[in-house]
């Protein structure tokens, strides 16, 4: 699943003809580095939700044709958060765990070994496998600690911020509304309690596209030689 529903306030006014997602960085939208690197991973299967000129995204993007997969669409009146756009996409993901991935970032993260990972994933054990990387300038606190062990917890350990990539467990997700907004990070940390995230970290390239200055500074990058 690609999350593409947000509205992109920081990145006004960019973001108010253009969904955040279809913004481009090295010739392409953002998303499209997104489905053509799961399609390199062997990932064809995928859902994206939106809700902000979303009928902009699926006229871009169409059925996945043009780019080896297959997209079905999840549909928000309102945005509904991270997991609660995750709830709301739940018949169309199946029982099975699945990769989720921020639909605003830039990263060049091995999605074949996100999904090995997530296929360790099971409702009475492991419920989430999150991806983590070093700590950039605009979250110098990180998010959550990474253990030896890979466990992953909300105190201790070694301080990392969350890359936007995880792998879950659709009973993460159970019981809550496909209609109400709900964070994500509250039920991580209530698995944390239970010991019930692992994770990594990841070292190579990774970009949280947040402001027209990170976007112009990725675009740059990628058509730099």
């Amino acid at each position: 699943m690609i999350l593409a529903a947000g509205r992109g306030e920081r990145m006004r006014p960019l973001t108010d003809t253009c969904p955040k997602p279809l913004l481009a960085a090295g010739g392409k939208p953002l998303i499209v580095w997104h489905i053509e690197r799961l399609a390199a991973a062997g990932i064809r299967e995928l859902v994206i939700n939106h809700a902000h000129l979303g009928q902009m995204i699926e006229e871009a993007l169409g059925d996945g044709s043009a780019f080896g997969v297959r997209i079905a669409y999840s549909p928000e009146g309102k945005a509904l958060e991270t997991a609660g756009g995750i709830a709301r996409a739940l018949p169309l993901l199946g029982n099975a765990p699945f990769l989720v991935i921020n639909g605003d970032v830039f990263c060049d993260a091995d999605l074949a070994a996100l999904r090995q990972a997530g296929e360790q994933l099971r409702a009475d054990g492991p419920l989430a496998h999150l991806l983590l990387v070093a700590n950039p300038e605009h979250n110098p606190a990180g998010d959550f600690g990474l253990y030896p062990d890979g466990q992953i917890r909300d105190a201790g350990g070694q301080r990392l911020t969350f890359a936007g990539l995880g792998a879950y467990h659709p009973a993460l997700f159970a019981g809550l509304s496909p209609d109400e907004p709900a964070k994500l990070a509250p039920l991580l940390r209530a698995a944390m309690a239970e010991s019930k995230v692992g994770g990594a970290r990841i070292d190579g390239r990774w970009v949280d596209v947040g402001t027209p200055e990170r976007l112009r500074a990725l675009d740059a990058s990628l058509r730099t030689p």
